[in-house]
């Protein structure tokens, strides 16, 4: 297969390895440390969880370290983004480290809370950098197929690592604690593995290298009108993100009732919801596995903005025919088919992002597009938390879900990108 080739030669790059390892075991990093956050604040027999508690968490954790989204892109087209792995990760193995003695010293809910949005706000660096930076290590001629292994890939292992996480959880009761300092572990893993590429090699270009963090940040406001001003003058570009974003909310709505289907309706203990949560995401990771592989062929012939037309379209057919039956099986179908569409769409949109828009705004871009990203799952959340009854079952929220995804694939066949 002409995949498989172009797979081996992608491989070869030594860079392109080497941007692999450090994407692979950070995001498997990530899972280990959602997954831990999760289970503490959804599976916790102590806590009576309800969809506005998710919300709340989701909020909680997402929407402040939003603001320093486009701070960060500034840094990132600035910073040479090799050092921002390193240190980057370096940083969250110490705060990661931090979170699981909160855990342990039962402080109240808010010092938890801020300790992981903390967490989480370096890894907007990390993810908006790895993507900034893939371009640097491949050529144009396969960058559509590197976007499909890369990101992918990083997916995939954070199931693997959310995965472990479980397992951990599930032989060691209130291992939570435990779980959470093998996500800082790995954290320092990824920081030693960024240190086998040179200093310079994933950009931005020295010329635009600004090393003083006073200087880079005094121009801030004028480089954000710049980086939207020139996403506004790449219209493909911002059509994909504004898809991409509303399909991120169908997927976050249906997350949370999941969540809450797995913690009440379809089972009767803490171990058993758990269980079942572990299924789900399996199922989607192994989606997100089979995007990567039909991708890169599906947009040689149907174009990325046409591929994300047929996933939004798919998904619309798909989620009331699976998902209305509120039963598990059905439902861990949906959630593999889900995978597949929703990571297909994004690593289109990723391509477009990246060849519309110059390497000098990439930074920026990316940091948008992650905050995007978060505010669209929060808002979902806290939609489902307005929707869902206590057991997680809304044919309302179905409905509305499987609409927004028709929506979606109309607007973009109507308009579209090449």
């Amino acid at each position: 297969m002409a995949v498989v080739g172009d797979l081996r030669v992608l491989l070869r790059l030594r860079d392109f390895r080497r941007l692999l390892a450090v994407r692979l075991i950070s995001q498997g990093a990530d899972g280990v440390y959602q997954v831990a956050l999760a289970t503490y604040v959804v599976f916790s027999p102590e806590k009576q969880t309800s969809p506005a508690a998710i919300a709340s968490a989701m909020a909680v954790l997402l929407l402040p370290y939003s603001l320093i989204g486009p701070f960060a892109g500034v840094l990132l087209d600035r910073w040479p983004r090799r050092q921002v792995f390193l240190y980057g990760n370096l940083l969250r193995t110490a705060l990661a480290s931090g979170t699981a003695v909160l855990m342990l010293s039962g402080v109240p809910d808010w010092l938890f809370y801020a300790s992981a949005l903390c967490v989480t706000a370096v890894n907007r660096f990390v993810l908006a950098g790895l993507s900034a930076a893939l371009p640097r290590v491949v050529d144009d001629e396969r960058l559509v197929l590197a976007n499909s292994l890369s990101p992918t890939a990083g997916t995939l292992a954070a199931t693997v690592g959310g995965g472990l996480a479980f397992v951990v959880r599930l032989v060691g009761p209130d291992s939570d604690a435990a779980v959470v300092l093998l996500g800082a572990a790995l954290y320092l893993c990824a920081a030693l593995a960024s240190l086998r590429m040179a200093r310079e090699l994933l950009g931005p270009d020295p010329e635009v290298v600004q090393p003083r963090l006073v200087a880079a940040l005094s121009g801030t406001a004028r480089d954000l009108v710049a980086g939207v001003r020139h996403l506004s003058q790449r219209r493909p570009a911002a059509r994909a993100l504004l898809a991409m974003t509303f399909m991120r909310f169908c997927y976050g709505a249906l997350t949370v009732m999941v969540l809450m289907l797995c913690r009440y309706a379809w089972s009767s203990s803490e171990s058993d919801g758990l269980a079942l949560l572990g299924l789900a995401v399996g199922a989607s990771g192994a989606g997100f596995f089979a995007a990567a592989v039909l991708t890169p062929w599906a947009v040689s012939r149907l174009t990325a903005g046409g591929w994300i037309v047929t996933c939004a379209g798919a998904a619309a057919i798909l989620v009331p025919a699976l998902a209305l039956p509120f039963a598990p099986t059905p439902l861990l179908i949906a959630a593999f088919l889900l995978g597949l569409t929703t990571q297909g769409a994004k690593i289109a949109t990723d391509t477009v992002v990246q060849s519309a828009v110059d390497d000098n705004f990439r930074g920026r871009i990316f940091s948008v597009y992650d905050v995007l990203f978060n505010v669209a799952f929060v808002g979902a959340a806290g939609v489902a938390a307005l929707m869902l009854p206590p057991d997680g079952r809304s044919v309302p929220l179905v409905v509305t879900v499987a609409v927004i995804y028709a929506a979606i694939a109309a607007a973009m066949a109507r308009f579209g990108v090449q």
